[in-house]
């Protein structure tokens, strides 16, 4: 009886035992999948992190509000002791310098590295091999072609094309002659602007594209882009431009040539916004906000903790025009003459953003 009753007792305990050691190996399996919640994270990641911002070049205006973003948040983060410091590269614009730039941030075995590419395929290898390497690598406004990274932070660029030229057609009646003018080529944001662009005017055989042009996101190239062109065509009844200085570029452009102003899309960049207010502008716009910089610091650190960040995030477009440019206007004075205008964000923002 004795004995029963202690074989029963030792049998009782191993199951115990054994239902623990369960518990705590079904635990452990959870504690790893939090742990890699994200795609590429993986390793001994610990706090304070190493932040990389891989830049394609750092002229423009914009890019220097985004980096100012970027910088702004970090420090943030580092009073919370979730980032130690920040390295920031400058490929003036050379894909290849920037892939050498993100394999000495892959050598110097970064936590995260923040990239706006300057090609959609030639960084496709680097930002894989970083993945493979554990580190969360975040995407944002300029896109590459592979998926092989944590996330991709951006608006909808073939929105972008898609709105601004079905405004165009409206304010045309379907019929007139334009321009298009557009970023860089190969610059992911410029190309998917041009593309979702193409099925509205596809659909419009009444507008008639007199040329287009490619040139920086910067004001002088543009303006002296619409010059030329100015002298070449007599009649120009709109022009589809993607990008806010290119706008400014055009409309200095047409009232330097003392040329009547034409309906005109673009950007929530100060300059245009300013132009089209003096120039009382048959104007549209949409924002790529420069805080999309900050966001995607925020969105590494939190993938860097073991939260699922989705692969693909998408910030909404908002669309600027009469009813609204005063608001914009009205906040100025608080970017450069020659910046953009961006909508205010807080991370209550972020974290609405990523939960989508």
């Amino acid at each position: 009886m004795i004995k029963t009753s202690l074989l029963r007792k030792l049998t009782d305990r191993r199951a115990l035992m054994a239902g623990v050691g369960l518990a705590v190996l079904a635990f452990a399996a959870t504690a790893g999948v939090a742990q890699a919640a994200s795609n590429c994270v993986k390793g001994d990641r610990k706090a304070p992190y190493r932040i990389g911002w891989a830049n394609i070049y750092s002229v423009p205006t914009w890019m220097k509000q985004t980096e100012g973003t970027i910088v702004s948040e970090v420090d943030a983060l580092k009073k919370e002791g979730l980032v130690k410091d920040l390295m920031i590269t400058d490929a003036q614009g050379n894909a290849q310098t920037q892939i050498q730039q993100i394999q000495s941030m892959i050598d110097a075995n970064l936590d995260a590295i923040i990239v706006e590419a300057g090609s959609s395929t030639a960084l496709d290898r680097v930002v894989s091999d970083a993945c493979a390497k554990g580190i969360a690598v975040m995407n944002f406004d300029s896109l590459v072609d592979t998926d092989n990274l944590t996330a991709k932070i951006n608006t909808d660029s073939l929105e972008w094309g898609k709105q601004a030229a079905e405004w165009m057609v409206k304010q045309l009646g379907g019929k007139g002659k334009i321009i298009i003018m557009n970023g860089p080529a190969g610059v992911s944001v410029s190309d998917d602007r041009r593309k979702g662009a193409q099925p509205v005017l596809d659909a419009n055989k009444g507008l008639e594209i007199i040329t287009e042009t490619n040139t920086e996101y910067n004001v002088a190239p543009a303006q002296e882009a619409m010059t030329s062109l100015l002298f070449a065509n007599p009649q120009i009844d709109g022009v589809l431009s993607l990008g806010g200085a290119l706008s400014a570029g055009s409309v200095l452009a047409f009232d330097r040539q003392g040329r009547d102003q034409v309906p005109t899309t673009g950007e929530n960049a100060r300059q245009f916004l300013e132009l089209w207010k003096e120039k009382k502008l048959k104007g549209w716009g949409t924002m790529q906000p420069n805080w999309l910089g900050a966001f995607s610091v925020y969105a590494a650190v939190q993938a860097l903790q073991g939260k699922t960040i989705p692969a693909e995030v998408k910030v909404p477009l908002p669309v600027i025009d009469d009813s609204n440019i005063d608001s914009y206007l009205a906040r100025a004075d608080k970017f450069p003459a020659d910046g953009y205008i961006y909508s205010d964000y807080d991370r209550a923002l972020f974290d609405k953003l990523l939960a989508q």
